[in-house]
């Protein structure tokens, strides 16, 4: 079992079950105290007189429960859709769940073991998402853009047990798992490969491989409910604001109560049809991966995403739903004739990271998409609010309707409260467009806390608040605005980037005294990073070409500044570089256009 599972204060108190209920004898005393608000009075305990907690009426929330439902209620409707080669129902896919569950605790995995993947859009992590939890394991769910030194630093913070890898990123697993053999306080987790093809053979006969292993299990497996409801079910990496990443920890309960709140703002009407190319990874695919069973929807899986290979999904699978971030809008709007496709009805996608251009939007109606937007953070199970469309700005020009829909609009409805505040007095602003305040959430989709990392967690929960560290405005109906991020992140591509993390690569070439990082309008990407550096007396000749190619040697692809300027840094008379003078010299620089982009 994790060892922090087991001794962590953070996780006795939200993993190992605090919320201890009592047995069904206990009387109307302990029952007032479960529910804390409720005073034991006499009108309290007359009211709650006979009321009793069991089996009957008491199950702890988890999204595994979605899978059995499926299983009955959508057997015979298609689960997964991968091309030309698979095509499951729900039946199948419970059943293979199950298996894989059962294979994975044949192989020593424990309550409370992580569960690694490294893998991209493809049916084995729909999967794993079920499986992984019905053994009673943590999931965790890396991303495929790291590299191999920030992969085994993340396997080794997590004490993960076994990495399932897909056979395009098996190099940097293996890389990881060579760096990893180094330190000999720490055994190595198990490697799974995940083959491209039903017909690859595992390049050694040493490793596991998916099929072989999954085909081991039993689908008569008996599934580890959780014990709680606040147990851990996945870990999510985020960079946040620092350099170093953050594990996120997701619950049962938060899991269950997102899943269900990412299909209601994607207005999904029983048994959808959902093409993939939101990675799985991120958020857990924005909990989508689960609650597609809650409604018995077909998950189109897409391994690489292509203007191309969207249009023609969409025409082959008659694909209703799809969510992705503005690059892929981007990407989508601008494809040319010979990619696209007519499609066969309206599609629906959600878009969050940062605002999609309104010219985007634009082309999108024109082609028949509708286009919602949301946003939340890795810390909020993904979507914390949803521009929530009212049907009289249907009638507004395009210009304003983009707009408001550029809006991180209202509170989605699993989460308790989403509010701008004063982050030092708490106290609410103004609604009036203009005031500034921290964007602050609470409820039971904020994250359990951060992995092994008491003091973050504390100060992200000061007040009684999740601090996000976005600055908005509230409208007078009541819609947040973003305006700005406190600890400057750049979003690029959906994904986060930590300017000080950069900053820091920077900092380490022999010929610079003085880096800042902050973000830069792109087209394509959204945001890109724009270094600002100061180069010491005597290395004049070094050009931006040579300073980029050796942030890609130390950094992972999408890190990498797009824009190097050489010059002086302005700063305050304290001595703290002014960023948001070098935000609008990087605002005023033409957008960056790379011909050389992968998604």
């Amino acid at each position: 079992m994790n060892k922090f599972f087991k001794t962590s204060n953070i996780a006795l108190r939200f993993f190992n079950g605090s919320v201890q209920l009592p047995a069904p004898t206990h009387r109307v005393r302990q029952l007032c105290q479960l529910a804390g608000s409720i005073e034991s009075t006499d009108e309290s305990r007359k009211l709650l007189e006979g009321v009793v907690t069991s089996a009957a009426n008491y199950v702890p929330l988890t999204p595994i429960s979605f899978l059995e439902r499926a299983a009955d209620v959508f057997g015979d409707r298609t689960s997964v859709v991968f091309g030309s080669s698979v095509k499951y129902t729900w039946e199948v896919s419970h059943s293979r769940c199950l298996k894989l569950a059962s294979a994975l605790i044949q192989l020593g995995i424990s309550r409370g073991d992580v569960v690694a993947t490294l893998a991209p859009n493809v049916p084995a992590m729909q999967e794993l998402h079920f499986a992984v939890p019905m053994a009673g394991a943590v999931l965790c769910t890396l991303n495929t853009r790291l590299d191999s030194s920030m992969v085994a630093d993340l396997l080794k913070h997590s004490e993960t047990k076994m990495i399932f890898v897909d056979q395009q990123f098996l190099q940097i697993a293996q890389q990881a798992l060579s760096l990893l053999s180094k330190d000999k306080t720490i055994k190595p987790p198990i490697l799974i490969l995940i083959p491209k093809s039903n017909n690859s053979s595992p390049p050694a006969s040493n490793i596991h491989e998916y099929e072989n292993l999954l085909s081991s299990g039993s689908s008569n497996f008996t599934i580890r409910w959780p014990k709680s409801e606040f147990d851990p079910i996945s870990i999510n990496y985020t960079s946040g604001t620092t350099s170093s990443p953050k594990g996120v920890v997701y619950n049962h309960r938060g899991a269950y109560l997102n899943s269900i709140s990412a299909f209601l703002c994607h207005g999904m009407a029983p048994m959808p049809t959902y093409l993939w190319t939101l990675p799985m990874f991120h958020c857990n695919g924005w909990c989508m991966n689960w609650g597609m069973a809650a409604i018995g929807g077909t998950n189109v899986c897409l391994r690489h995403v292509s203007a191309k290979d969207i249009f023609e999904s969409i025409s082959i699978n008659k694909v209703t739903h799809m969510s992705a971030a503005p690059i892929v809008l981007s990407m989508m709007a601008n494809a040319s004739p010979n990619d696209r496709k007519p499609l066969p009805h309206k599609v629906e996608i959600m878009t969050g990271g940062s605002p999609p251009p309104p010219q985007i939007l634009s082309k999108m109606e024109q082609l028949g998409f509708g286009v919602s937007h949301g946003y939340g953070l890795t810390e909020t199970y993904s979507g914390a609010t949803t521009c929530l469309w009212k049907p009289e700005w249907d009638s507004l020009p395009l210009e304003e309707r983009a707009v408001l829909k550029s809006r991180q609009g209202v509170q989605v409805l699993c989460i308790e409260k989403v509010d701008v505040r004063d982050p030092e007095t708490m106290e609410n602003v103004p609604a009036d467009g203009k005031s500034i305040g921290e964007i602050v959430c609470r409820g039971n989709t904020v994250m359990s806390g951060y992995l092994k990392d008491v003091k973050a967690t504390e100060e992200a929960f000061k007040g009684g608040w999740f601090h996000t560290g976005d600055v908005a405005v509230k409208h007078p109906d009541g819609y947040i605005e973003i305006k700005d991020r406190l600890k400057d992140i750049i979003i690029s591509g959906g994904e986060n980037i930590s300017t000080l993390e950069v900053e820091g690569v920077l900092h380490s070439h022999p010929a610079v005294v003085e880096a800042a990082v902050v973000a830069r309008p792109d087209d394509h990407w959204g945001q890109t990073p724009c270094a600002f550096v100061k180069l010491k007396e005597g290395y004049e000749e070094i050009t931006s070409d040579e300073i980029i190619k050796y942030c890609r040697d130390h950094l992972p692809h999408y890190m990498v500044p797009r824009a190097v300027v050489f010059q002086d840094l302005p700063r305050t008379s304290t001595g703290k570089v002014q960023k948001f003078i070098l935000r609008e010299k990087a605002k005023a620089l033409a957008s960056l256009f790379n011909t050389d982009r992968k998604v």
